[in-house]
C-alpha cells in the first residue's frame, strides 16, 4: 500500500526582492488554491447554457509563527511595495516542495505574489504568537 505524504514531507520558501525571507519559515499552515471561474451563457433556440471557464490565478494562505523579528521586515517589504516605494520588479514568489514516499518531488511555484493584511494574533500567555498571511498571484505552475 502506498503511503500517503504528510506536512512534515513539505517544504515552502518564500522569496522577496531582499532574497529568501528566512522568517517565515515557522510555517504551521499552508493553504493554495487555483482560481477557475466557470462562465455559462444561454442561447435562443438552445435548450441548456454552453460551458466554458477561464483561469483568474491562485489565491493562498499560510499560518506562522513569528522566531524574529525578520517577520516585521517581511511586512515592511510588503507594504513599501504596495506604496510604491520600491522598483516595480520588486516581485515576491513561493515555491511548495512535496517529497512523496516513493520518490515524487513535484514543486508549486507561485508567481509575483500579492499579500493581504497581514495581522498578528496573540491568543494568550500560553498560546505561540501567530501571523495569518494571505496572498494573491496570476500565475501558478506545477513542476514534475
Amino acid at each position: 500500500m502506498a503511503q500517503r505524504i504528510k506536512g512534515q514531507e513539505v517544504r515552502v520558501i518564500f522569496s522577496s526582492p531582499a532574497g529568501a525571507e528566512t522568517s517565515l519559515t515557522d510555517i504551521s499552515s499552508f493553504e493554495v488554491e487555483p482560481l477557475m471561474e466557470i462562465l455559462s451563457e444561454g442561447y435562443l433556440g438552445e435548450t441548456t447554457e454552453r460551458k466554458d471557464d477561464i483561469f483568474k490565478g491562485a489565491r493562498g494562505r499560510m499560518e506562522i509563527h513569528l522566531e524574529t523579528q525578520e517577520y516585521f521586515r517581511f511586512v515592511q517589504r510588503v507594504i513599501d511595495r504596495s506604496q510604491r516605494r520600491t522598483p516595480a520588479d520588486g516581485v515576491f514568489s513561493v515555491v511548495a516542495t512535496l517529497s512523496f514516499p516513493n520518490g515524487q518531488r513535484p514543486r508549486v511555484l507561485l508567481e509575483n505574489v500579492f499579500f493581504g493584511p497581514p495581522p498578528m494574533n496573540v491568543a494568550s500567555r500560553e498560546d505561540y504568537i501567530t501571523a495569518q498571511v494571505e496572498f494573491e498571484c496570476s500565475g501558478v505552475r506545477y513542476l514534475f
